[in-house]
């Protein structure tokens, strides 16, 4: 079994002609780490962990050589820190994780137009009608990630199996830098030495459950009645896990993907009472989410905030808007309603978010013939074209100029890293 620290690791050492494998899951090595190391080559061989050094921050990516110190994504950056006290902490820029994602992608969609992106560093292709172009799965999967290399500086991994699920296991089984090909015939050779935690939806919970009728492989699992089955994690869950652990999978690769919302989140280094500074985090988060916005060429029909307080409850709120909007200035003025209709009087906010969700494409809504966030959309346009001419620093709003530059931002949710702001963790 591959480890995240890549030891374990398992490949195909020989080319094979096999076509059987025609899913193939790619997956980037340390993405937002190799991405920051791409500007700092004299890092590399070194432990590097990408994040803050807040003391509330966790790890949103990390080298190899940090890993091989028990350093995880989503780990506390203390714990971090204190495993791997060399380690050099790199702040995250997700904007140049978007644009590495998109050289990326584009490579795929020259092999084949069934490409599935899962997140910014990973990706389902089908490769059964490109075989006559490209070569049997091995040889294109190889293909693939020596033409990353070269034309980004980055190194992936790839999966290749008849289904879904087993080629991405494969992929995190190849780790780092490797390719795993797991013909059909193979797939139940494959399957049945795996832990049950390599079968996706068992976590703690579920893995207790099956251990304790004696499930602890998933070939376990696939022995197992169903009715035993049932009996420890319910009907649903059962025929689910039953299927995956017998190798059935027949999902198929689906090339369109929508965003479903898009989001950032902000951690306070201590917990905040400050009601002005509270609102121009609101609109500098709406900044974000209203750039990225623009940039996929989406406009959100509903805004939504997250607020968590100093003793970790939390509690959303949503409004779905009359007009749909990629303005950062309406945005933020639904997210400050939001906020202030919410029962936070007198409770220290430990973190605050901000997500745009219902997206539609900007082409699908027509503009009505008064559009009070004219004005605005024309600023924030000029904005962008001077931010991509000169840089994201080349133009700021006034009213976020008072805003600490110790503040750091953290990015929600999948699209992420996460999120970059910060991008979510990832492997």
């Amino acid at each position: 079994m591959s480890k995240q620290d890549g030891s374990g690791r398992q490949v195909t050492a020989t080319p094979t002609d096999d076509t059987s494998a025609s899913i193939l899951h790619l997956d980037m090595d340390a993405f937002f780490a190799s991405v920051e190391l791409l500007t700092r080559p004299e890092l590399r061989g070194k432990p590097v962990i990408v994040g803050h050094r807040g003391a509330r921050s966790v790890v949103t990516a990390a080298t190899y050589e940090a890993r091989r110190y028990g350093v995880n994504s989503a780990m506390p950056m203390s714990i971090a820190l204190r495993r791997c006290p060399n380690a050099i902490v790199l702040e995250p820029y997700y904007e140049r994780y978007q644009e590495a994602s998109r050289a990326v992608m584009a490579i795929l969609g020259d092999v084949t137009p069934l490409v599935e992106p899962l997140s910014i560093d990973e990706a389902f292709l089908d490769v059964s009608g490109a075989r006559g172009l490209f070569g049997p799965p091995y040889t294109i999967a190889q293909s693939l990630r020596a033409r990353i290399t070269h034309e980004t500086g980055l190194v992936a991994s790839v999966g290749a199996a008849a289904t879904k699920f087993v080629a991405k296991l494969a992929s995190s089984r190849a780790k780092p830098d490797g390719v795993l090909v797991v013909p059909e015939a193979e797939t139940a050779a494959f399957l049945r030495p795996q832990p049950i935690s390599a079968l996706w939806g068992v976590g703690a919970a579920v893995a207790e459950r099956l251990e304790r009728i004696g499930a602890r492989t998933v070939g376990d699992v696939a022995d197992l009645p169903l009715p035993a089955l049932d009996a420890a994690v319910g009907a649903a869950a059962a025929g689910k896990l039953h299927a995956l652990a017998n190798g059935i999978d027949p999902r198929a690769v689906t090339p369109t993907r929508l965003e479903k919302s898009i989001g950032h989140e902000m951690t306070f280094e201590s917990d905040l009472h400050d009601r002005a500074a509270l609102d121009r985090e609101l609109l500098r988060l709406s900044d974000l989410v209203a750039r990225r916005l623009r940039r996929g060429g989406w406009v959100a029909r509903t805004v939504a905030i997250k607020v968590r307080f100093g003793d970790f409850t939390t509690l959303t709120r949503s409004q779905t808007i009359a007009e749909p909007t990629e303005v950062a200035q309406r945005l933020a003025t639904e997210a400050r309603a939001l906020f202030a209709a919410a029962p936070t009087q007198g409770r220290g906010i430990r973190l605050i978010g901000v997500r745009a969700e219902n997206l539609l494409p900007t082409g699908a809504v027509a503009r009505g013939l008064w559009d009070d966030d004219e004005s605005w959309r024309e600023a924030e346009g000029t904005m962008d074209a001077l931010a991509a001419r000169f840089g994201r620093g080349a133009v700021q709003r006034a009213s976020l100029l008072s805003t600490p530059e110790r503040r750091r931002s953290a990015l929600s949710g999948q699209d992420a890293p996460p999120a970059s702001p910060e991008p979510p963790a990832r492997a």
